[in-house]
């Protein structure tokens, strides 16, 4: 029988491995676009169509999964498709799109300044004040997003506007993507409610954005990062964080995750050969403290809250 700390020690290790290989899909999107012609108006569609359907197809066979049960009632069917477009979809064609006009680890960088939002979305939908570490990590979400935009030169941009406004937008929809779905994950599961938002989230955008009327370099490499990007990037990413999530908790998970931009920017470095200038690198640091300072104590929160529901369900 597998021992407590043994289990954790496997939530850590595939929440990182989850997290690493989100940070390789935003790289390997990054050699398509850099190489191959590809834009986010032809990469997301195809992902999120094929990822969706992928997702879907080993639930139905593997778990025995009603895949359709969440179309059977009226809030089911209308919060999947409030999470699809406003949710998934935005969130992926906003976060490749930046990569479009930057590169992997600023975008993914950019994107992380989310949790952030979040906190002022909370604190100002619940009446309340931020607690201290609440309003240091705004801070330093705040001062690395200026960092990375101007250098320290509020006068000039220092990264295309577009990757700047495309950035914030990802980070934007990773609020709607996070809160919206709550009822959703809790009553289908999340893999389900993900394989859902991705396949109609792409086949919206695929209306949208006639990804059949570009046309990017079809060679080995092309299809290889295809691969990489649908079944290990996205498929398989998911499926190892949410899994570790389950092994060592959301705030330990939230702490772990931040592998991803690491991931992201170190691939951009070795393998795309993107150069990254010193003050680069102290707004990634900041934004990163901001989501450590917030993961950090949540888990810990978190922590603290454990034995008072064990307190509760034994006194139940």
């Amino acid at each position: 029988m597998t021992s407590t700390k043994d289990r954790k020690r496997m939530g850590i290790l595939i929440t990182l491995l989850g997290g690493t290989l989100w940070g390789l899909c935003g790289s390997c999107g990054q050699f398509l676009m850099q190489y191959k012609g590809v834009t986010s108006d032809w990469l997301v569609p195809w992902r999120l169509t094929l990822a969706g359907s992928v997702i879907l197809l080993f639930l139905a066979v593997t778990r025995k999964t009603q895949v359709m049960d969440v179309w059977k009632e009226p809030r089911g069917r209308r919060d999947i498709l409030i999470f699809s477009i406003f949710g998934m979809m935005l969130c992926q064609y906003s976060y490749f799109t930046t990569i479009q006009y930057s590169n992997a680890g600023t975008a993914t960088v950019l994107q992380y300044t989310g949790p952030a939002m979040i906190l002022v979305f909370l604190c100002l939908k619940n009446r309340r004040m931020p607690k201290p570490y609440e309003l240091a990590a705004l801070l330093c979400s705040m001062a690395g997003t200026f960092v990375l935009a101007t250098h320290g030169n509020p006068a000039e941009l220092a990264i295309p506007a577009q990757a700047l406004f495309w950035g914030l937008a990802a980070a934007v929809t990773v609020v709607i993507y996070n809160l919206q779905p709550a009822w959703l994950m809790s009553r289908y599961s999340t893999l389900l409610t993900l394989g859902w938002g991705m396949l109609i989230g792409g086949i919206v955008l695929m209306g949208l954005r006639r990804p059949w009327r570009i046309h990017p370099v079809m060679d080995a490499e092309t299809l290889l990062a295809m691969c990489f990007i649908v079944l290990f990037g996205t498929v398989c990413g998911f499926y190892f964080y949410l899994s570790g999530v389950k092994l060592v908790g959301a705030g330990n998970a939230s702490v772990l995750s931040c592998v991803e931009p690491l991931a992201a920017t170190i691939m951009s470095v070795v393998w795309l050969k993107v150069v990254f200038q010193p003050v680069d690198l102290m707004g990634f640091a900041l934004v990163l403290s901001a989501v450590l300072i917030i993961s950090v104590n949540q888990a810990r929160e978190e922590r603290l809250m454990q034995p008072k529901i064990e307190r509760r369900n034994t006194d139940g």
